[in-house]
């Protein structure tokens, strides 16, 4: 059973090779699964104002073209506002923590909803607005699954407004996940971002993925740990986060957002 722990931490280029010796070479293809929102792109005080350091961004590019090299993005947005974000040709975009799939050829992958669940989230999305849309927070309506942005909240009463935004989630059958300055809303599904990178794997590798493909995945947040844990032993999993006590099931810790650049760094230099 894969386990959480205090993983060793990478904070610089070099540290990559060092750690991982001969984990990537050219005569494997690669598939790397890659988070949004603190990962790709540091965090912003709102969604709409993320964006991606210039140099990762044209790395991401350059990956995107490799022959060799599958990229996937599975993020908490929804599908188009991922797609805007990143925009890069090639990649295969997961939006709604993989609720929606949308490959390079425009063919797609939706988890159904039930009727119960989509009459429930109609009805969350309205409470929320009217009880907790206030002093700052705001409600981000995905379609199928939602977030509670509370950053810009006066901190007396952060507290209070967060308990009152979960007790709603979870009143309404939804799972209340804890983000950045955030509270994320999932439907009561058993499908996540690591269900979602299992069934992108198979979908483009086969059954036999893991014998297929080198996998690289990273990601910053609770809800990319769905896929750090599937993906123990199958690849290789980073976690950003500035907590070096934080326990996690990626392989390695990446202190800052910033080391994502070095991480593309050490992929693009083997893969030239």
């Amino acid at each position: 059973m894969p386990e959480k722990q205090v993983a060793p931490v990478i904070s610089r280029l070099e540290e990559f090779e060092q750690n991982l010796p001969g984990y990537l070479n050219t005569h494997s293809k690669l598939a790397i699964l890659l988070d949004y929102d603190g990962t790709l792109a540091p965090i912003a005080s709102n969604p709409s104002k993320t964006k991606m350091p210039v140099e990762l961004e044209a790395i991401l590019h350059k990956l995107a073209k490799h022959p060799q090299i599958f990229l996937a993005v599975i993020s908490g947005r929804a599908l188009k506002d991922v797609q805007a974000h990143v925009n890069i040709d090639g990649v295969t975009y997961a939006g709604n923590h993989g609720l929606e799939i949308e490959y390079p050829d425009g063919s797609r992958h939706d988890y159904e909803l039930p009727a119960d669940i989509k009459k429930n989230y109609t009805a969350m999305v309205q409470e929320l607005k009217q009880q907790v849309e206030k002093n700052g927070a705001w409600v981000e309506d995905k379609r199928v699954s939602l977030t509670y942005h509370y950053r810009d909240t006066p901190v007396e009463l952060k507290d209070e407004q967060k308990r009152l935004a979960t007790e709603i989630c979870q009143r309404h059958g939804f799972r209340a996940n804890q983000a950045h300055e955030a509270i994320e809303a999932k439907p009561p599904v058993d499908w996540n971002k690591g269900e979602a990178a299992l069934y992108i794997l198979k979908s483009k590798f086969g059954q036999d993925w893991a014998e297929q493909v080198l996998v690289v995945f990273a990601g910053d947040d609770t809800t990319d740990e769905d896929a750090m844990r599937v993906l123990q032993g199958l690849g290789r999993s980073f976690r950003i986060a500035a907590d070096d006590k934080i326990q996690t099931f990626a392989d390695f810790r990446l202190p800052k957002q910033d080391v994502m650049t070095d991480l593309l760094q050490w992929i693009a230099r083997v893969y030239a």
